[in-house]
């Protein structure tokens, strides 16, 4: 796989797209159509590349950026900026995709328009019901997934514990040994 999920939501892995925000240069995951085509299938969005164009990636970051910065206000305590809810919105009021049953069961075949309004959609579901209260930024440095906390207590914090959440517990076990205090990440949003 070329790109990751660890947010468990269709719309925040799809912001997670962008990786390090907050760092000098961050990592760009959709530099190509093919990429953008890659990450529809290898979500679950499509069963293969919808043939995205340059237009097509264009509107992906476009939504992409919209769904951060709509994300990112709801961590902050601001209600958002109007052009990206119209961003959104616009995205979302485009048909979506359409799974059907063929003869080896279910098939999703979409055109990149119909993904992205399946994303947006899903975007709209997290931030307009009751998991925007959950939404939640990870705790390591330099990582900027957001997700859904539904652990018990409102507990989680990282985005993932294979990636981000071993990186830091290993980093607070060095950090015990050298007999500095633990670590703690700080939670934007909470």
């Amino acid at each position: 796989m070329r790109h990751a999920f660890p947010c468990g939501d269709l719309a925040l892995d799809f912001a997670g797209t962008r990786r390090g925000r907050r760092d000098p240069v961050p990592r760009e995951m959709l530099r190509t159509p093919a990429d953008l085509d890659v990450w529809f299938v290898e979500a679950g969005v499509a069963d293969r590349a919808p043939g995205s164009g340059p237009d097509d990636l264009a509107d992906a970051l476009t939504l992409r950026e919209a769904v951060y910065a709509l994300v990112r206000a709801r961590l902050v305590g601001d209600r958002g900026a109007a052009e990206a809810v119209a961003v959104l919105n616009r995205a979302a009021a485009r048909p979506s995709v359409v799974p059907q049953l063929g003869p080896r069961g279910r098939t999703v075949e979409a055109t990149a328009g119909q993904a992205l309004s399946s994303v947006a959609r899903a975007a709209v579901a997290v931030l307009g019901g009751p998991e925007a209260a959950l939404l939640r930024e990870c705790g390591r440095p330099g990582c900027t997934q957001v997700y859904v906390d539904t652990s018990r207590g409102s507990r989680r914090e990282w985005c993932a514990m294979a990636t981000c959440g071993n990186k830091m517990k290993a980093l607070a076990h060095r950090a015990r040994l050298r007999g500095n205090p633990p670590l703690r990440p700080s939670r934007l949003g909470s």
